[in-house]
């Protein structure tokens, strides 16, 4: 089945319409192919403006629309609002920005129109190939893992576990502090390195929301956000030479 697009061209007040030939735009549109509406208004962000979309939604079986108006981090939430008020999935949605690389960028009214015909056009072309994205809610584990024990590691895990989340803090070597714990003085107020690092050092080690896993190295990290599982292999901290050849720990965590 052919996929019935509608395109809306804003004026955005004179904000678009004083540089941007938006008549010429939305005739142009209206050539395209599977484009079955084409309209320009004045302010497409305001009821009046929605209302037609919606309206063309219903009345006329549009599967797929094109705004063509300012940038999408501004109104690209208002317009998949509006496609899914008419029960159109939001992301059969495409936005052109010109305003920002039109209007915005030139005085010249023949090269801003042009450039618009032109984002439009490809808009189009996008959108046909849009697929409906159902959105979902899936538990997450707000547990953190914080790779390297040096002193932003430490504040890290700190303010994490602070904040009442469990925290896994993985070092590679058998200490935590890394460049720091080597110098005498910080720069620039000349303070005492050790002065400020010992206490978070002695905090990680005793907060009971931190996990402190020292020798260690992540080896393996699978998953998506909120629901990573990861592989740390930890060192042996004592092995008797005559018994062991080659001791690891593998320790698979979930968060």
């Amino acid at each position: 089945m052919a996929e019935k697009i509608g395109v809306y061209v804003c004026h955005c007040g004179h904000n678009i319409a004083a540089v941007v030939d938006v008549e010429k735009v939305a005739q142009y549109a209206g050539t395209l192919d599977n484009v079955v509406i084409a309209r320009d208004y004045k302010y497409m962000c305001s009821d009046p403006g929605q209302e037609l979309i919606k309206n063309d939604i219903r009345e006329l079986g549009l599967t797929r629309v094109v705004v063509a108006a300012c940038s999408p981090r501004m109104h690209e939430p208002t317009f998949k609002a509006a496609l899914e008020r008419a029960s159109l999935n939001g992301y059969l949605l495409e936005m052109a920005n010109i305003r920002e690389q039109c209007s915005w960028v030139t005085e010249n009214t023949q090269s801003a129109t042009e450039k618009a015909r032109s984002l439009v056009r490809g808009a189009v072309r996008r959108v046909y190939y849009h697929r409906p994205i159902e959105e979902r809610v899936v538990p997450v584990n707000k547990a953190t893992m914080v790779v390297g024990g040096g002193i932003a590691g430490i504040q890290a895990a700190l303010q994490i576990a602070e904040a009442g989340h469990k925290v896994y803090l993985v070092e590679r070597e058998a200490s935590i502090g890394g460049q720091m714990a080597k110098f005498d003085k910080t720069f620039p107020t000349m303070d005492c390195a050790a002065c400020i690092l010992t206490p978070k050092m002695v905090a990680v080690a005793q907060n009971p929301n931190v996990e402190l896993l020292t020798y260690a190295e992540v080896q393996h990290v699978e998953g998506y956000v909120g629901n990573f599982t990861v592989t740390v292999k930890q060192k042996p901290r004592y092995i008797v030479e005559d018994l062991c050849t080659d001791a690891v720990t593998v320790l698979p965590l979930v968060f």
